[in-house]
């Protein structure tokens, strides 16, 4: 479960840059990448397309077999002149959904390639029967003479879906088209993604915002990876890398040019992350435990493999990790492993988090400071989803796995590679 993102509605326009400077007189080119980029973030912001029964006009040919439609018109690319692409979703009673969607934005649904729309079965309330659809679609989207495909996510929950009534008439879609290349900046080159988050088409960001939806993604710690926190920047926003504050100018509606300002007046440093993946040394701290204990990580686990669990109560992926966790410990705590709770609960969960790891039978420490996303260990881990396991070795401080390594099914196999290999 990741942060929770705030959606702001604004009008694009050009940066308004002040007394900057160029720093340099070329323009920065990213190559347009038209899909895969949800899967490369890790995650997405859904956006929200109305639905009706009513035809919308501009459409000028259906599918000849419709029997239950929903239209619904969708807009990308620049913002005063936007591509308009209609889309359907056909629901009749009984039988699958079908998605059309006017690819080539000619008016015509009977001319496109056929849309992805695949549903999975899931449980409703009182175990009724229900399906979600999923899929996307390529959108020929125009910037003046230049037309680009962008990849588009949609996904439709159960019109019958008692506890979300409220999209009975609603198709979610979200953006998974960028550009991405490398930058150089202080004389050294980072791996960088240009993203368009609200999944306007507009890579410019409004002239007034406090916070754009474009995002210049840096590979600063040179992992292969991007991390929202600390690779993210607000490409509205001044940002500094190596000592020195830059801004982006002279971005354009598609992406495909801008440059890198540098600006006189100086805002905090964005140093790398710590890389924290298998075989990376893992970062000490000191906390008081719920009992009131202190440990000292991962100095007081010598002798023993110890897994330190970012999760919170309220956290829906947390809880479902649980019953595999706890079969784990109970299965190889006798041979050295230990866990260490840290909780992202908020202020004054302390009750409700004790009477939490009783109810599931969870014997191991839990650090809490109810600083909820600002809890301090979290903080020192850079922590900005949960769950988020690393397993440690408490002799060399040695991060064995981490992630995904160490839910679901990977867990007992990680452990018991792993305690194999220990001392």
């Amino acid at each position: 479960m990741r942060k929770g993102f705030f959606v702001c509605k604004s009008f694009h326009a050009v940066l308004w840059f002040g007394a900057a400077c160029i720093a340099s007189g070329e323009d920065i080119k990213l190559d347009w990448q038209a899909s895969g980029v949800s899967k490369t973030m890790g995650y997405y912001r859904p956006m929200r397309l109305t639905l009706s029964p009513d035809k919308p006009d501009g459409i000028k040919t259906v599918p000849a077999d419709l029997a239950a439609p929903l239209y619904g018109k969708l807009q990308l690319g620049a913002a005063e002149a936007p591509t308009t692409f209609f889309v359907i979703v056909d629901e009749p009673e009984g039988k699958p959904s079908r998605l059309f969607v006017d690819a080539n934005a000619n008016g015509d649904l009977t001319d496109d390639p056929p849309a992805e729309w695949k549903g999975k079965p899931v449980k409703g309330t009182n175990g009724v029967e229900l399906t979600t659809y999923s899929g996307g679609a390529y959108l020929e989207t125009a910037y003046g003479a230049e037309k680009l495909n962008l990849h588009v996510d949609m996904y439709r929950f159960d019109k019958h879906d008692a506890l979300r009534a409220s999209f009975a008439q609603t198709l979610f879609y979200y953006r998974d088209y960028g550009r991405a290349g490398d930058v150089s900046l202080g004389g050294k080159t980072y791996h960088a993604m240009l993203i368009d988050d609200t999944a306007t088409g507009d890579f410019r960001p409004a002239r007034d915002a406090g916070k754009s939806s474009v995002m210049l993604l840096l590979d600063l710690n040179n992992n292969g990876k991007f991390e929202q926190h600390g690779e993210s920047f607000d490409v509205a926003k001044p940002f500094n890398i190596g000592g020195t504050t830059y801004e982006v100018a002279g971005l354009n509606a598609s992406g495909a040019t801008f440059q890198f300002v540098k600006f006189s007046q100086t805002v905090e440093e964005t140093k790398p992350r710590p890389i924290l993946a298998a075989g990376a040394k893992a970062l000490p701290f000191e906390a008081k435990t719920t009992d009131g204990d202190t440990v000292r990580f991962p100095q007081s686990y010598k002798g023993e493999l110890v897994m330190l669990d970012f999760w919170a109560t309220w956290c829906g992926p947390c809880r479902a990790e649980l019953p595999g966790l706890c079969s784990s410990y109970e299965k190889f705590h006798g041979k050295g492993f230990e866990v260490l709770g840290v909780s992202l609960d908020q202020a004054d969960a302390s009750e409700k988090l004790a009477a939490f790891t009783k109810e599931n039978n969870m014997p191991w420490p839990e650090v809490y400071d109810g600083k909820y996303w600002k809890a301090a260990v979290a903080q020192t881990y850079y922590i900005d989803s949960i769950p988020h396991p690393f397993l440690v070795d408490g002799d060399t401080g040695t991060i064995v796995a981490e992630g995904g390594a160490l839910r679901g099914e990977e867990l007992d196999g990680t452990i018991e590679k792993a305690l194999a290999k220990h001392p």
